[in-house]
């Protein structure tokens, strides 16, 4: 069985060196608030945004970067208790999501072949009559079956397991 790390709920190349390291469960699970509002990939942005999907927030997809359903999460979240309503990430914000769950934000997960299991639609139309036409409206692989699973973006869970051939369209799962 393949371990996977994935939100358990779920790139900007401009960044630099330190936007393509792999980064570490732990890093994210244990990440601190930050008033950082770089558009890189924030272990603290990821966690807020797990956590705030878990308050039933959406906060879109989970990518670990801001954005603007990040932004109108942030400001529900702070509307529906009672804080200023900025969209900003703010230190009581930060506090009040954390006392919503006390669970790890980021999990590992053993895939079976049922996860990783088709079938696979190759080809998905962009017209709605079209779709309509179609026997199921599946998911193009593995890897987006699980990110949508995960409520995460495929990225990001490539970003958190290198060497997992989750993009494969097979009943097995490809090992590192």
């Amino acid at each position: 069985m393949i371990r996977l790390v994935v939100v358990a709920a779920a790139f900007l190349l401009a960044c630099g060196a330190a936007e393509a390291a792999r980064p570490d469960l732990a890093v994210v699970n244990q990440a601190q608030f930050s008033s950082d509002t770089a558009k890189c990939f924030s272990p603290a942005v990821l966690k807020a945004q797990i956590l705030l999907d878990r308050a039933r927030f959406s906060p879109g997809l989970i990518d670990g970067h801001l954005g603007k359903s990040f932004t109108k999460a942030i400001s529900a979240f702070q509307t529906a208790n009672g804080f200023p309503s900025d969209g900003k990430l703010t230190q009581e914000t930060w506090d009040k999501l954390l006392a919503t769950s006390a669970s790890p934000v980021l999990i590992t997960f053993g895939l079976t072949r049922k996860d990783v299991r088709g079938p696979f639609t190759k080809r998905i139309p962009a017209r709605l009559e079209r779709m309509a036409r179609l026997s199921r409206l599946g998911y193009h692989n593995a890897a987006e079956k699980l990110a949508e699973r995960f409520h995460s973006s495929e990225p990001l869970l490539q970003r958190f397991n290198p060497g997992i051939g989750l993009r494969k369209d097979r009943h097995e799962v490809a090992g590192p």
